[in-house]
């Protein structure tokens, strides 16, 4: 077992792969604000309970400058314990640097240096994106009241039966976390969050694309962070999802 650097942001990804499906009643007729917080308070906690019957391939790619640094696979599921358990899927071993030689050996390795440390940054960033994001993502049932409760939760019916939920001030002043939900589905289809490290020049976003497996259970197809900062993307795409064999 190995947990890595991404292994946050992974976190993030796998965290709300169920749906948050929402009754019957509420398809037929606009929801009231209570009704839809309630109706996400309580598929959220029924949407763990579906995605530990499974386990699936994780593939993380991390780009700089739309030049992609890294990419991994590894395989994801809940333990019986309730851990999110992450195996590394044939990932290759680093290539061995080249000797220095002569009069540029001093020179290679201040260049090295350079790298790691341009890394290390890249590294740290991440690490403090990905921990502010997961105070979004999977939405929390209680700060989804305080939201609401503090009217700053809104309702948007969209064409063809779908219902936006935005709720705005949801972490730190002028973020925003928005659902998009179909309602005639009963299904979660997109999620997405505005927010920023330390200060709002300093955006972070996430969004969340989601797909359905044949049984109907909603899934995270594909989750892309961006923190525009520093010109770094992360895409994370979840596939191969098969039965869990305990």
């Amino acid at each position: 077992m190995k947990t890595n650097r991404t292994a946050s942001l992974a976190v993030i990804a796998v965290g709300i792969l169920t749906s948050l499906p929402v009754t019957r009643a509420l398809a037929q007729a606009p929801p009231t604000p209570d009704q839809m917080v309630s109706a996400l308070k309580q598929n959220l906690a029924e949407s763990q309970k579906r995605l530990r019957q499974y386990e699936w391939t994780e593939t993380t790619a991390i780009s700089l400058k739309g030049e992609e640094k890294s990419r991994k696979q590894q395989r994801v599921y809940y333990g019986a314990d309730g851990t999110l358990t992450k195996l590394p899927l044939g990932e290759p071993a680093a290539p061995a640097a080249p000797a220095a030689q002569g009069r540029g050996a001093r020179g290679g390795r201040v260049k090295e240096r350079v790298i790691e440390n341009k890394k290390s940054d890249m590294q740290e960033y991440m690490e403090k994106a990905a921990a502010l994001i997961q105070q979004y993502v999977p939405p929390n049932p209680a700060q989804i009241q305080k939201v609401k409760d503090a009217g700053k939760m809104q309702l948007h019916p969209q064409p063809e039966g779908k219902m936006r939920v935005e709720f705005r001030d949801y972490v730190q002043p002028n973020d925003q976390l928005t659902i998009d939900m179909d309602a005639k589905a009963a299904l979660l289809s997109a999620l997405s969050v505005a927010t920023y490290l330390e200060k709002p020049e300093d955006a972070v976003t996430l969004n969340v694309r989601f797909a359905t497996l044949a049984d109907g259970t909603s899934y995270t197809a594909q989750t892309t962070l961006d923190a525009k900062a520093k010109n770094i993307r992360v895409v994370i795409e979840n596939s191969g999802h098969r039965p869990l064999a305990r």
